[in-house]
């Protein structure tokens, strides 16, 4: 078969019952940037619109269903629709949406937080996991008096300025344009390297170093987290903060996350996604001297020159504390992440055997509730990089399936017959790849 023909068939037989989606797209083509609001869903030939979700199905506007593993990038531990945030939110919403003031749901989110999380503290709520992670950099600078963050290759910290050095490969290029150079000067991307760490660290000029405790891409490319407790130990050694981002790994490795999980105290941590029940919301968190930068005292040169500033119109919003609120407790005792592990654990076992049964040389890999696909065989970025890559994820959403970033999520709401299922779709879907010509 033509493989440009194959191609041109299969984006025909997407688009056949997918009309409204395709119409949807090329009206928000002509208001939305890009078409989209995110780069993550940008799809070939357009992207799916949904228009509702429950449980760990969504629908989009011309009825297809699928099963979701995007769960709101990582947010929806208890999947979609749950009536435990859904119905908090819905009474808060009868009380006010946004005080301009404190609160006592706020009070009891941080305490929860702290209960989850021994190495905090003492918190302080974000709209987003970006603004988190700016926020930790911006601590350390204030505490260390020194400018240089550490972080590694590949990692993943958000969209800010600081965040854009050393995310994709070439690494010497940032992910995007408009960062001054005087600002990626201060960021150093290491890769994965104790020794180029510690000599780094040895300059004395390093404010904090900053890592994904699961590795690139929530673990795309794996690290143990014995290279994360040596980080403890070298960052210790040399009077530097040690960041875990836990933006996704947050209350998903564990109630307590991948700290807690590994015994690993940092002196800050960021969390998003989950903290926020899968609303909007993110968390810095850490020992208390160093949140305690964040206070006003009453003196001018402390509250001008010495505090670090923290304004925010959504910082701890009463709708996302009160589905944050309901989602922790929920998961606080841990049944939550003993069933949604083991259904990972399967789901894992049960899309290799398909690719080794097809004999694709496919890797399906990953850790608690989540997975990656990789098509190179080996843990990379990206594994669902190339022409084969991009069909087998439309040939996924063709069979019911929505993945994101060449892999997934599972949640509280996912069942076996869930997992059956996407099985059977990942065997159709590889076959269909497979008569294009872009397989082995």
């Amino acid at each position: 078969m033509n493989l440009k023909s194959a191609n041109d068939e299969a984006d025909i037989a997407y688009a056949a019952v997918r009309s409204g989606s395709a119409r949807l797209h090329e009206r928000a083509q002509s208001a939305l940037a890009g078409g989209v609001t995110h780069d993550q869903r940008i799809q070939n030939p357009f992207p799916i619109m949904v228009a509702r979700a429950d449980g760990a199905r969504k629908w989009d506007v011309d009825g297809n269903e699928y099963v979701d593993y995007t769960m709101g990038h990582g947010a929806l531990i208890l999947g979609h629709s749950h009536p435990l945030p859904v119905q908090a939110v819905q009474a808060q919403l009868g009380l006010g949406t946004h005080y301009g003031a404190g609160h006592e749901l706020e009070i009891r989110w941080a305490e929860q937080i702290k209960a989850l999380v021994p190495s905090i503290k003492k918190v302080r709520f974000h709209s987003s996991g970006t603004e988190a992670t700016h926020m930790a950099m911006r601590l350390a600078r204030a505490v260390t008096s020194r400018d240089r963050i550490v972080k590694f290759q590949g990692h993943f910290h958000g969209w800010h300025d600081y965040a854009t050095v050393g995310v994709e490969e070439p690494y010497d290029i940032p992910t995007s344009n408009g960062v001054p150079e005087a600002t990626r000067s201060t960021i150093t991307a290491l890769p994965t390297d104790l020794d180029r760490v510690r000599d780094e660290l040895e300059a004395g000029d390093v404010a904090a170093v900053i890592v994904e405790p699961s590795g690139a891409g929530w673990g795309a490319v794996p690290i143990e987290s014995s290279f994360v407790k040596s980080l403890r130990e070298l960052t210790v050694e040399h009077d530097t903060l040690l960041i875990l981002d836990e933006v996704v790994t947050g209350f998903r490795m564990s109630p307590g996350g991948f700290q807690v999980r590994a015994g690993i105290t940092p002196d800050l941590t960021t969390m998003a996604k989950i903290v926020a029940g899968g609303l909007p919301g993110g968390v810095v968190g850490g020992r208390a001297e160093i949140m305690d930068y964040l206070e006003k005292r009453g003196d001018p040169e402390w509250d001008r020159g010495g505090r670090v500033s923290h304004p925010g119109t959504y910082n701890g919003n009463p709708l996302s504390a009160a589905a944050g609120v309901a989602v922790l407790e929920h998961i606080a005792d841990g049944a939550v992440h003993r069933q949604i592990n083991s259904l990972g654990e399967r789901l894992r076992q049960e899309l290799q055997s398909v690719f080794d049964r097809h004999d694709v040389g496919a890797l399906v890999y990953g850790e608690t509730s989540y997975w990656h696909l990789s098509l190179t065989g080996a843990p990379v970025k990206g594994g669902l990089a190339g022409p084969a890559g991009v069909a087998l994820q439309r040939a996924l959403i063709a069979e019911g399936v929505h993945i994101i970033s060449g892999g997934g999520f599972v949640s509280a709401a996912h069942t076996e017959d869930d997992i059956d299922q996407t099985a059977d779709a990942f065997d159709r879907a590889i076959r269909a790849v497979a008569s294009e010509g872009l397989l082995g």
